[in-house]
């Protein structure tokens, strides 16, 4: 048998040492030892500590020397047992006091900013073994699963210890000896199959992927898809048969397009990103290299492999184009030098005080005439331009507004983003301009029959969603004190573009 590596913390959490607990725990420790795993014993009970935090930061607090050993003993180890029973509902008073002196900030994980935590105790993973004397069922039910729910989810993932396992033991008071017995059988059996390691191969799989989807950040995508169709739709309304088969090969090059923008952006703004403490989903990157989730050479391996795949996926595409061949390579390699070259040198859009414009260009009117051209359309059709005009002016509102919680961190980082280059004030009285800009480019062009249908009456109501943005964006402008955060704004923002995609797909589907 291979050796296993693995390091395993079992913590008994019972009061006492003679306990059922006590002998769940002994038969665990005995089949992670079977399994050749190097094992530590923690019974919480001989440890001398205050069992209360006695100071507002109990990070503060003094460490008592078995404290300090905890500590030491859960940064060695890869997997943490707790053993423990359900007294009331939940853990013994012992267990949590434990938990409050020894999970503090950090050395648990500490506070980024007041919605964000850094996870210090990743990547471990956890092995809950709880008794009770309630029906699992009821206790699930009727209890709502406290003993185990607060510290696999309130502490344990809270912390970044992930996956988290619970075997469940009830109930004990009136159970036979035989019964007893077959749950320390099971107990060392559960100890015993850590020689096969503790993630199940999916776990492993999903470990892999998971980084990298959230590096690809594919809340951003649909907007791009929505627009790409409005021009492949606008083709079959005005010339000839919708062709699916060139629309998913063409949103396969955008899509590797946005991707490799999307990493090469992470990449070359790491340095913002690490200083930037007002991030969100909105804004600040996918932080899985600021949060060291992803290396740095793994980007640039992935941007090699993506530059690849994109350049065989254009091949195919110029093989079976529909369109002239140099033009669809010519939309193609424009959006995507256009794209890149938001934080890629020599252009750097966003360091010059271009990049809002960018990025509302290559998400409006470069794939509205990739959707266009892919299909076969002529690159100076006037419609399929000018049907990109209200997402344009929608999209760039959104785009000046995520700079104000970048806005110390680039200008630290030497970014020349408008908000850095105009101040907050003033490109928030931009940003509205923008929103009016969406509003009025609407009414002008419905004097046309066809962006008339293009756009029907329903748009209007896109007209209150701008009042309403408008009226957040005077609020904000007037605040003696701008907050940094603006995840309200960022919501209601990118929710307007919506219109602006959703109205116009919809009446040419």
């Amino acid at each position: 048998m291979k050796e296993a590596s693995i390091k395993v913390l079992v913590i008994l959490g019972h009061p006492r040492k003679d306990s059922y607990n006590a002998a769940l725990a002994e038969s665990y420790v005995a089949g992670a030892k079977a399994a050749r795993a190097h094992v530590e014993f923690l019974h919480v009970a001989d440890l001398h500590f205050d069992l209360h935090v006695q100071i507002p930061s109990p990070q503060d607090q003094f460490e008592e020397e078995d404290i300090k050993e905890a500590k030491r003993l859960i940064k060695w180890a890869d997997h943490l047992v707790f053993v423990y029973p359900t007294w009331w509902g939940n853990m013994p008073a012992l267990l949590k006091g434990f938990i409050d002196r020894v999970f503090v900030p950090g050395f648990a994980f500490y506070e980024i900013q007041p919605d964000a935590f850094k996870k210090l105790l990743r990547p471990k993973t956890a092995q809950l073994i709880i008794t009770m004397d309630t029906p699992v069922l009821i206790d699930r039910l009727i209890n709502g699963a406290p003993s185990r729910r607060s510290l696999e989810n309130a502490t344990l993932k809270f912390c970044g210890v992930s996956p988290v396992r619970s075997m469940l033991i009830s109930p004990v008071k009136h159970s036979s000896d035989e019964k007893k017995e077959e749950w320390l059988t099971k107990v060392y059996h559960q100890g015993k199959s850590l020689e096969n390691g503790v993630l199940t191969p999916w776990e492993k799989l999903m470990d892999q992927i998971m980084p990298w989807i959230k590096a690809i950040r594919l809340q951003f995508y649909p907007m791009t898809f929505f627009a790409y169709a409005i021009g492949a739709f606008l083709f079959a309304e005005l010339v000839g048969p919708f062709n699916p088969w060139i629309f998913v090969l063409g949103y396969l090059v955008l899509f590797l397009i946005e991707v490799i923008t999307v990493f090469s952006n992470d990449y070359l703004d790491r340095e913002s990103d690490r200083l930037n403490k007002h991030f969100s989903t909105f804004s600040g990157g996918s932080r899985v290299l600021v949060d060291g989730v992803l290396s740095e050479k793994a980007y640039t391996n992935s941007l090699k492999y993506l530059l690849v795949v994109l350049a065989v996926l254009c091949v195919f595409m110029g093989i079976f184009a529909i369109a002239s061949v140099m033009h669809v390579l010519l939309v193609t390699v424009l959006l995507f030098l256009i794209a890149v070259s938001y934080t890629a040198a020599p252009l750097r859009f966003s360091y010059n005080g271009w990049g809002e414009i960018v990025v509302g260009f290559t998400h409006s009117f470069a794939v509205i005439i990739c959707g266009f051209v892919y299909q076969g359309g002529a690159l100076n059709n006037i419609y399929s331009w000018v049907v990109g005009i209200p997402l344009f002016f929608s999209i760039v509102p959104a785009i000046i507004m995520a700079g104000i919680p970048d806005h110390d961190a680039d200008r630290a980082a030497g970014k020349g983003t408008l908000v850095v280059r105009l101040g907050k004030v003033r490109a928030t009285y931009l940003a509205g301009l923008s929103v009016l800009l969406s509003m009025s480019s609407v009414l002008i062009l419905k004097k046309d029959m066809l962006l008339d249908r293009i756009y029907s009456d329903i748009i209007y109501i896109a007209f209150l969603h701008g009042a309403w943005l408008l009226y957040l964006l005077y609020q904000y402008i007037n605040k003696a004190e701008k907050p940094a955060r603006i995840d309200g704004i960022m919501g209601i923002a990118l929710m307007y573009i919506l219109w602006y995609t959703l109205v116009p797909f919809f009446n040419l589907l």
